[in-house]
């Protein structure tokens, strides 16, 4: 018996809903776009002229720095009180659970103005030696603890709180048969953490310490309250100068999307990395 063969024709799918969803926000970005540059206080000359100024400069670097130390004061800082809070000891878990729920709970601006104002409530730091009254060190708190030192101070507790949190959560992820293997094979709660749990833990710990990362960098911005020289505060200072408020506020905000856009592609390569031999199904 003999068939006729017929030609099956594929015709695409239409997505009109998307050609017309393109059109309302082309639409929408060119109204913005041409209000934009109608505006006479953009001035994108003012905005060129200041990008790269040695004192904008500075700030950036001041900015990157900050961020840098910050983070990586407060990793190793989350690791400790990660690791105390899943410790058997219910001291060890009550002092971590206290720290993250101070710094967790209160505002980083007011952690900052806090630090920075930390002479008010000490208004020397001073160290001696016990039943002999000899001092070894005694400088008021202000000399100490600095617009900067202030700064670090605020940005690593509080990145240690949420740092904690998060290396906590990768390391309940690892399963349990894993600890239980490297202890048959003799090795000690610490080597165990280093060697086992903690590269399998690295898979869920990347992507939310990226996204911390990119926070702290505008985080740091907050420290323009305390004179932190940073790159928020070295715009502030101008602007207050000249009342090119707009302008100058479009220069950080060149300045921190360039960064953030650095932070992201090394958050995505990172991941990427560790992320090898898995997918959204499970090990491939």
């Amino acid at each position: 018996m003999t068939s006729d063969t017929e030609t099956v024709r594929v015709v695409p799918v239409r997505h009109y809903g998307r050609w017309l969803t393109a059109l309302i926000v082309l639409g929408l970005a060119v109204l913005f776009l041409r209000a934009l540059f109608a505006s006479p206080n953009l001035e994108p000359h003012t905005v060129g002229g200041y990008l790269f100024k040695d004192y904008v400069l500075r700030g950036v670097v001041t900015t990157l720095w900050l961020t840098l130390l910050a983070m990586v004061l407060g990793t190793v800082g989350g690791i400790l009180l990660a690791v105390m809070r899943l410790s058997e000891n219910p001291v060890l878990r009550g002092v971590s659970w206290a720290f993250v729920w101070v710094f967790r709970g209160t505002p980083l601006l007011v952690q900052i103005i806090f630090f920075g104002f930390l002479g008010a409530l000490f208004p020397r730091i001073s160290l001696t030696v016990p039943f002999t009254g000899t001092v070894l060190f005694d400088r008021p708190t202000s000399v100490v603890v600095t617009g900067t030192v202030a700064a670090v101070l605020a940005l690593s507790l509080n990145e240690m709180a949420y740092a904690a949190e998060v290396i906590r959560g990768g390391i309940l992820a690892v399963d349990p048969g894993q600890t239980e293997a490297a202890a048959a094979v003799g090795m000690g709660p610490a080597l165990t953490l280093r060697r086992v749990v903690l590269p399998q833990a690295m898979r869920v710990i990347i992507p939310p310490m990226g996204n911390e990362t990119i926070t702290m960098l505008k985080s740091t911005a907050l420290v323009s309250v305390i004179a932190g020289r940073d790159l928020m505060t070295a715009v502030q200072t101008v602007y207050q100068n000249n009342y090119k408020v707009i302008p100058l506020l479009l220069v950080a905000a060149i300045w921190y999307l360039a960064l953030v856009s650095v932070l992201s592609a090394g958050q995505w390569l990172i991941e990427r990395r560790f992320g090898r031999g898995f997918s959204r199904g499970g090990v491939r």
